[in-house]
C-alpha cells in the first residue's frame, strides 16, 4: 500500500507548512456554483479569480450537469451560499470528439476487458448540450429564480472564457 503515493504526501506535507485555510465554515463566499470537466487542463479557480473557499466546484466528464451535480448545485444553493452558477466545458474535449462506441472500444481496449455496460455520454454537439444543462439548472425547482446561471466554453489552448448562453 505504501510507496505509490509518497510525492504526493510529501507534497501535501509542504502544503501543511503553509496552510491558512482551516476553521473555513464551507460556504461558497463569492457565491460560485461551478460544473465543469474533470480534464486537467481546467484550473476552475484560477481561470475565475477565485481562492480556496469562495466557489462550489462540481466536476464531470465533459463538464456536463449530471444527476450527482444537479444534487451538489442544489446543495450549494440552498445551503451554502451560491447565487451565481457556471457552468463550463470546454475545447478540444475528448468526451465531444469521439463516438459512444469509439471512446467505449478505447477504455475496453485499455483494460482489457468488455465496458458495455459503463455509460459514457459522449456530447455529439457541445453546444447544444451546454444550452441544455443550462436550461435544466435554471428550471430545476430547488434552485429558484434569483439564482443567475450561465453557460460558458473554455478554451484550454489560450485560457479563454466565452460566455454561450
Amino acid at each position: 500500500m505504501s510507496g505509490g503515493f509518497d510525492d504526493l504526501l510529501a507534497a501535501n506535507a509542504e502544503y501543511v507548512a503553509d496552510f491558512h485555510y482551516g476553521g473555513f465554515d464551507g460556504i461558497a463566499h463569492a457565491g460560485i456554483g461551478l460544473v465543469t470537466c474533470m480534464d486537467s487542463r481546467i484550473p476552475p479557480l484560477e481561470m475565475l479569480g477565485l481562492k480556496p473557499g469562495d466557489a462550489k466546484v462540481l466536476r464531470s466528464a465533459g463538464g456536463r450537469v449530471t444527476e450527482i451535480t444537479m444534487t451538489g448545485l442544489v446543495l450549494g444553493v440552498q445551503l451554502l451560499g451560491v447565487r451565481r452558477i457556471m457552468i463550463i466545458p470546454h475545447t478540444r474535449c475528448a468526451m465531444a470528439a469521439m463516438s459512444e462506441d469509439d471512446l467505449r472500444a478505447k477504455v475496453e481496449q485499455a483494460a482489457g476487458k468488455p465496458a458495455g455496460y459503463l455509460p459514457i455520454s459522449v456530447i455529439p454537439d457541445q453546444l447544444e448540450a451546454l444550452r441544455r444543462d443550462v436550461a435544466a439548472v435554471r428550471e430545476h425547482p430547488l434552485i429558484g429564480d434569483d439564482i443567475l446561471v450561465g453557460g460558458f466554453m473554455y478554451d484550454v489552448d489560450n485560457g479563454r472564457l466565452t460566455q454561450i448562453d
